[in-house]
């Protein structure tokens, strides 16, 4: 169960990093708010699974990765139920329209960003945790420590205002050129953390 549980979460990982790139291409918004909150499930499960594999003299670091997942958590499930429900369902005024749509660069944009940001803190230290027992090991492990490198943009770049112009097209397309890259580089971290899973001890 300690293997099968985590496996499973690798998937959900994979599968719903996969599809968010899908729902971003085609522009359907509503698939990806969905994908987006069952990707941390399906992470925190993943995390469990390194987190009990961890040696006891790296405790704290898997134990720093654990946290950061369940505060990555807390936060993509705020942004998204939000768009989901309210947004999507209620007529709102102007002012809760820039407060709540995810779509107008508003605070929740905002908030799901700092998620991102924990998500990457919690890679870094679940990374640092890893057992190193083979060359696939070893690129997992490489592949979340450099992840860990996006919580400087996710938590900096809010300040500086460079998100502002978030609702202008041509941000826009960047803004899913970004996301298409990070979905590029987060998707063999689900694919080899399954394989792993999935070996016998």
């Amino acid at each position: 169960m300690n293997r099968l549980i985590p496996r499973i979460g690798a998937a959900i990982v994979s599968i719903t990093v996969f599809l968010f790139a899908i729902f971003m291409i085609v522009n359907f918004l509503f698939g990806s708010y969905i994908v987006c909150m069952l990707l941390p499930i399906g992470y925190m499960m993943m995390t469990a699974g390194f987190h009990d594999e961890s040696a006891k003299n790296v405790r704290v670091s898997a134990n720093l990765g654990m946290a950061f997942s369940v505060i990555y958590a807390v936060l993509i499930f705020l942004v998204y139920f939000a768009q989901t429900t309210s947004v999507r369902l209620e007529e709102m005024s102007i002012q809760a329209v820039k407060l709540l749509d995810y779509q107008r660069g508003s605070l929740l944009f905002y908030y799901d960003l700092l998620g991102y940001g924990m998500m990457a803190l919690s890679t870094f230290f679940t990374g640092l945790a890893m057992k190193s027992e083979s060359k696939a090991d070893r690129w997992i492990k490489c592949l979340m420590m450099i992840h860990g490198v996006f919580f400087i943009g996710c938590f900096i770049m809010p300040m500086t205002g460079a998100f502002t112009s978030m609702a202008s097209g041509e941000s826009s397309k960047s803004g899913t050129i970004a996301l298409l890259f990070w979905c590029a580089y987060f998707l063999p971290i689900g694919a080899l953390s399954f394989r792993h899973f999935g070996k016998e001890k």
